[in-house]
């Protein structure tokens, strides 16, 4: 068992009208899509924050672009330190961010990516549990076929190459890779992204009370309050335009 914290990083942009969840518009404007990007990072951020005291752990916002540090701190728990991505596509900068959080002195480094406002506490939990167990690699299965977070104790550049990103075939690619190198997959309970309208309305469902079909009765997602208050809002300025 490992004796040094782990690092929960989340994979950020800050968020920047015209360059933020530009997938998401339409329906959202480019204003919207940043507005609802900033809510994504201060929900996951305060459910990382919350689950601090009771694991062995250390946030950060793994966070692009240079420059926009201060922005992003207003979005963040005191407890986050910052930890700038490299230039590169995106498995690179994942390989360079577990390097940098494990050169940061922590025996395990998990990546989340920053679409998942309401990933459950519970996920998070499994993930530290399962990267302090030792060597592997710690996967939570997206529904779109990527993966929600991936967690390391040790960099492996082959998990990260010759991956299609943004495709249905992320996460098998992945184990496919682990399985080449000899690497054990821990699988934690998966969860998804919201990238583009159909997963909006998935998560304005989760938000009103209705249970997903993939979640299991023993997994709730996190409230999300920032992001609950914004599609609450958003919700009824459509619905007085619509008039």
């Amino acid at each position: 068992m490992m004796t040094k914290p782990v690092a929960i990083g989340i994979m950020c942009k800050t968020p920047i009208p015209g360059s933020s969840k530009t997938r998401l518009s339409p329906p959202l404007s480019a204003a919207e899509c940043a507005e609802i990007s900033a809510c994504f990072i201060r929900d996951l951020a305060n459910t990382i924050h919350e689950l601090s005291p009771s694991a062995d752990l250390v946030p950060y916002a793994v966070y692009t672009p240079k420059g926009s540090e201060e922005s992003l701190r207003r979005l963040l728990p005191d407890s986050f330190r910052l930890a700038l991505q490299c230039e590169g596509d995106f498995g690179v900068r994942l390989l360079q961010g577990t390097i940098d959080l494990l050169n940061d002195g922590h025996s395990g480094a998990i990546l989340v990516n920053s679409d998942s406002p309401t990933l459950p506490k519970a996920v998070l939990k499994q993930a530290v549990d399962a990267v302090a167990d030792g060597d592997n690699v710690t996967l939570s299965p997206a529904i779109d076929g990527g993966y929600t977070l991936i967690g390391l104790s040790k960099p492996y550049a082959r998990l990260f190459a010759d991956i299609p990103w943004s495709t249905s075939e992320v996460y098998r690619l992945t184990l496919e890779r682990a399985r080449e190198i000899g690497l054990a997959a821990k699988i934690v309970h998966g969860w998804y992204d919201v990238d583009d309208a159909a997963s909006l309305k998935m998560l304005e469902d989760e938000l009103s009370g209705k249970r997903l079909d993939f979640m299991a009765q023993t997994v709730t997602g996190a409230r999300a309050p920032e992001t609950r208050k914004f599609i609450r809002q958003w919700r009824l300025a459509s619905e007085t335009l619509a008039r």
